[in-house]
């Protein structure tokens, strides 16, 4: 269903823009085709002009009144036509940061006619006028949550863009082509060819290309914006509480000589370089016939299951060569990569040791993304191993300057777009009629089309702007 970007409704929206709670302000915004005339019955300006008179992108101060009483002394931005966020007048009121003054000017602003805005409304309608794209919008909320420097930095790309313009020149060019093979359908007759075939496989070749160029970045995207999951396993008494502890400088797990004495995942966050990393401290993994630990071994199976780096201590006092190659080519996937760490080297006078050889001799080369020997104890190299987990982030990430996927929507849609338009290349091998090539065309623009929002329906629209705080 094509969406024609119509204004959602003249309703005027209020609500709070800023966190609840005290602070020194509060901004408390309106949008509507009425917001500044609105804003005028309860705001009155100290020259006594009217804000519907005022130029637009200008600030006033002045009081806000409900019936004779002062609710506030405050400052009126207000932005008229579409130049404003959502692309409507907007009227933002900041108050004095106090609850009570929040809740009066609401309650004000909803006596005289407008209705409190659903979650995410106002960048709904910013959307629908026009403002942003909808992958734009969805960035808008990914910049809000964002909690990293990279987080940081993709999600102000998307917003600014770059992804849409990219998504929409192809699509664009393959509407084009489209255009001219349904053209032809109306001459079947004459048996003439309006769209260059030659050209046509070009084209579909490029876009095959950049869709597998964007599907691989999710993987890096998903990374940096949620984090990398990172699983810290060993035997019990390898250090692996010992290196979460100094990874995070403090205290975190419980560090004991006794066997076994972590028996259940534990989990913290930590920036490096502007990264996310999520660290899980396992219970030590051995046959056990103790109930409970047994659990935890099954936890911290599944830890490893799940994750994208695996941080593997050992060293030879505790392990035998055998255990360590077994262990590694055992809890291998596809989706991580091993750090071998040999821990407790504070005992040691080899720089590297025919144990470690041993081990990286016999482990396939892919299992494992780089080895260092560490004393989590003493805090020996774990400056080098923060390196390194920043090092694999950047190695996921895709060359400056190029698109990054966050998104698992937008993930699905290019995944459904490739799909579509292999049909199209081998019905373009077969020779496949125009009729039929059409419907594989328009199913490739169809899922383009909706990453954007250039092909959109309330039921879409309605599950992503839920997710947006009230206010945004």
């Amino acid at each position: 269903m094509e969406n024609k970007k119509t204004p959602y409704t003249d309703d005027t929206i209020v609500a709070l823009a800023t966190a609840t709670g005290v602070g020194a302000i509060s901004v408390i915004r309106l949008s509507g085709k009425e917001a500044i005339e609105l804003a005028d019955k309860v705001f009155k300006t100290l020259n006594g002009k009217p804000l519907s008179e005022a130029p637009s992108h200008t600030v006033h101060l002045g009081t806000i009144k409900s019936e004779n009483q002062v609710i506030d002394e405050c400052l009126a931005t207000i932005f008229k036509g579409k130049k404003s966020y959502t692309g409507e007048p907007v009227v933002e009121f900041s108050c004095h940061g106090s609850a009570y003054i929040t809740q009066e000017v609401i309650k004000l602003c909803l006596a005289n006619g407008a209705r409190l805005a659903q979650a995410g409304e106002f960048t709904k309608r910013a959307f629908l006028n026009g403002k942003l794209a909808l992958n734009q919008a969805e960035a808008v909320a990914d910049l809000i949550a964002s909690d990293s420097k990279a987080s940081h930095q993709v999600a102000l790309q998307q917003m600014r863009g770059g992804f849409t313009s990219e998504i929409e020149d192809l699509r664009q060019e393959l509407l084009n082509f489209a255009s001219l093979i349904e053209l032809e359908l109306d001459f079947s007759e004459e048996d003439v060819e309006f769209a260059d075939r030659s050209q046509f496989e070009q084209l579909l070749k490029r876009i095959k290309t950049t869709l597998q160029t964007l599907i691989q970045s999710f993987s890096a995207g998903n990374a940096i914006k949620n984090g990398i999951p990172v699983a810290i396993v060993g035997k019990p008494n390898a250090g692996k509480s010992t290196l979460l502890n100094t990874l995070l400088n403090e205290e975190r797990a419980i560090v004991s000589d006794i066997a076994g004495t972590t028996r259940d995942t534990i989990e913290e966050t930590l920036h490096i370089d502007g990264f996310t990393f999520r660290f899980i401290d396992t219970a030590g993994i051995r046959d056990t016939k103790d109930q409970i630990e047994a659990i935890g071994v099954e936890k911290a199976k599944e830890k490893i299951k799940k994750a994208q780096l695996i941080l593997y201590l050992y060293n030879e006092k505790e392990n035998t060569t055998d255990e360590v190659i077994h262990f590694v080519t055992e809890n291998y996937h596809k989706e991580a990569k091993f750090i071998l760490l040999h821990n407790k080297i504070e005992d040691l006078q080899e720089v590297i040791t025919p144990f470690d050889n041993e081990i990286l001799a016999s482990i396939p080369e892919e299992y494992i993304f780089s080895q260092l020997r560490i004393s989590a104890k003493e805090n020996i190299n774990i400056d080098e191993l923060k390196k390194i987990l920043s090092l694999y982030v950047k190695n996921l990430s895709p060359s400056a300057g190029n698109t990054i996927i966050t998104n698992i929507r937008h993930y699905e849609a290019l995944n459904n777009a490739l799909q579509a338009l292999e049909k199209v290349e081998e019905g373009m091998q077969i020779h496949l009629s125009g009729d039929l090539l059409a419907i594989d065309i328009r199913e490739t623009l169809y899922h383009l089309g909706s990453i954007t929002g250039a092909v959109s329906n309330d039921e879409l629209l309605g599950n992503i702007f839920s997710r947006f705080c009230i206010g945004k």
